[in-house]
This record gives C-alpha cells, structure tokens and sequence, in this order.
C-alpha cells in the first residue's frame, strides 16, 4: 500500500476546490438560460417515425415538424405543433387498405418546463386533427388524435437551442387500426421575449 503524504492529500484538497469553484461559475453563468413568462419559441424538428397497422405490422419513415411555443408562465408553455411523416410501403394486391403512405397533424396543447438552467426538460399534450392519405389508403382519412411528448432542450445561447424529443401518438378515433405510431425528433429552436 502506497502511503499518503501530506502533499497528495493538499493537491487532492486544491483539486477539489477548484471543481467546485467551476462549477460555481459554470452554475452562475448558465443561470441566464432560464424559461420566462411571455417568452417565445420557434422551431424546427426531424427524425425516424414508425406507425404499427393492426394488420400490416411496422411502416417506418422520417418526418420533420414545425413548433411554435408561448411561456404562459415559467414553467407552462401553451404550444403549437403541425407534423408531417412519410413511411415506407410494400405495395402489392394483398396489401391491406389501411396502410398511409404519409400522415400529417395539427395540435395544440401545453408544456411543462422543468427548468434547468441549461439542460431544459419538458413534458407536454397535445390534441387536434390528423390527417393520412397515400399508400393503400383510398382517398385520404381524417382521424382526431392526441400525443403526449417529452424532450431534453440545451440552451446554446438564450435566442438559440437545440434537443431533442420523443412523440408518442394516439389515433382517439382508429385506435385499433393504428396501435403505434411514434416519431424521434432532433430539434432546433428560436427563442425571444425573455
């Protein structure tokens, strides 16, 4: 066993003083990146979507989203979401007729910010029309549905973000027919009104 002098145990000392010193101003910088009342978001987002059919399993495709948040106040966000997904097909006669070859949404809802600092992590629910069409659907179908959605956004500065979310959909009115349906998003932001 190797002995500890006085001198390691002083070096360790230091050392971790001066950890706590940067995280001291790490922790007093970052406090400008905080969530405000009236404060607004403008976004992009894009990534892997999969819906599940009762009858033709998995269709995976990519999607991309716009979103708009209002800070009601700094932990509540009323937002806006419309979304566009395009998914895979296997088009052949014995296809079943409820397949889309794309579905689009608008939502509205809220979320709940956990605010921290930088690292900004959130909930959130949303509802409004869906639409798909495309595939083996004829025509196209109209749906209401509703998600619920949790992301992890970091604050370069306080006008700009970027994250990422996970969006899990519920077709209120096909829920049978459309079982699964969710998207992983990479997402930029916009912010100002701080």
């Amino acid at each position: 066993m190797i002995p500890v002098t006085n001198w390691a145990k002083g070096r360790a000392a230091r050392a971790g003083s001066c950890a706590l010193v940067a995280l001291g101003l790490v922790l007093v910088h970052t406090r400008e990146a905080r969530a405000f009342e009236r404060q607004q978001n403008f976004g992009v987002d894009g990534g892997f979507t999969l819906l599940q059919t009762q009858n033709n399993g998995s269709n995976v495709g990519g999607g991309f989203a716009f979103h708009y948040t209002y800070g009601l106040s700094d932990a509540i966000n009323l937002c806006a979401e419309t979304q566009y997904s395009i998914l895979a097909q296997q088009n052949n006669p014995s296809s079943p007729r409820d397949v889309p070859g794309y579905v689009g949404s608008a939502t509205i809802g809220a979320q709940y910010v956990f605010d921290v600092l930088r690292w900004v992590p959130y909930v959130g629910a949303l509802a409004g029309p869906y639409m798909m069409g495309g595939g083996t659907i004829s025509g196209e179908s109209f749906q209401f549905g509703a998600q619920v959605e949790a992301g992890l956004d970091y604050q370069i500065t306080r006008s700009f973000a970027i994250g990422a979310a996970y969006h899990e959909h519920f077709m209120l009115t096909a829920m049978s027919t459309y079982p699964l349906y969710f998207n992983v998003f990479a997402r930029a932001e916009y912010i100002w009104g701080w």
